[in-house]
């Protein structure tokens, strides 16, 4: 009872901020700045949403970081899969000592890596460019390393029958492994996409264009600008949410198996 108990009151404590944003968002002008705070509105209104539409150019926002996130996420499933694969199933000079380096490289963090990797990009003009800001997500050292994992636990007997049944390497990764991974191919989109939408640091530093601007980058700049506009800055949050809340309640239960799986069999 007391675990039960525990558990509900980190549930609410948890959920009480997303709550209060929805809520603060839909309150009329000033309402959510009054003390003591209110936590539900006096009367619903949306101008605040309509004002972002409107006046703030969010949808063009919203736009880019739909963009960036859902390219982000194919380019690294496809390349991040077929690099599973190779690592799983392929045997080749240095193989193991490369998966080790990759692997020894996630403890470095990537603030680390931030200014090389702009001044690589600067040189080859990437700066200011969406294919900037999608470089950095496709491919990634735990994407690769979930891949492997994973594709280790197919039976080398399927690849083999697939070779002698003349299949080429790419439809063996095409018909045979990527089918087997569609668990963990689910799990490692959601992880990517919420990470690429999300995503604030990268698109700060690379994007200097305010039309090519994020959504989150954008409305950190509209918060700045309209400091006092708490409702307003709530519904920009809200959209920034709602995307990823309803991608992960639709594909919840692809993503709990993705999740089991790779922890039994990886």
């Amino acid at each position: 009872t007391l675990i039960v108990i525990l558990m509900a009151v980190v549930a609410v404590l948890t959920l009480a901020p997303g709550i209060w944003m929805i809520s603060a968002s839909v309150m009329p002008a000033g309402e959510a700045s009054e003390f003591p705070p209110k936590l539900l509105p006096s009367r619903i209104t949306f101008d605040h949403y309509v004002t972002l539409f409107t006046r703030l150019q969010v949808a063009r926002y919203l736009l880019n970081s739909l963009i960036l996130s859902v390219s982000i996420t194919f380019i690294s499933l496809f390349l991040n899969s077929m690099a599973g694969y190779a690592f799983a199933k392929h045997r080749f000079a240095g193989r193991d000592r490369l998966f080790r380096l990759l692997v020894a490289e996630m403890i470095i963090p990537a603030q680390v890596t931030t200014l090389p990797l702009f001044l690589m990009l600067n040189k080859v003009g990437l700066i200011n460019t969406y294919f900037g800001v999608i470089v950095t997500g496709m491919a990634t050292i735990y994407g690769i390393f979930l891949m492997r994992q994973f594709t280790l636990s197919i039976p080398d007997s399927l690849i083999e029958a697939a070779r002698m049944d003349g299949a080429g390497e790419f439809k063996i990764y095409w018909s045979v492994i990527l089918p087997l991974c569609r668990p963990i191919l689910i799990t490692l989109a959601i992880f990517t996409f919420l990470g690429a939408w999300n995503d604030f640091f990268w698109p700060l530093i690379v994007l200097t264009d305010d039309s090519m601007y994020t959504l989150p980058v954008a409305l950190s700049i509209l918060a700045g600008e309209h400091v006092q506009d708490t409702e307003l800055m709530m519904a920009g949050s809200v959209l920034t949410v709602l995307p990823v809340l309803v991608i992960f309640i639709v594909m919840q239960r692809s993503y709990i198996e993705g999740i089991m799986l790779g922890s039994v069999k990886g």
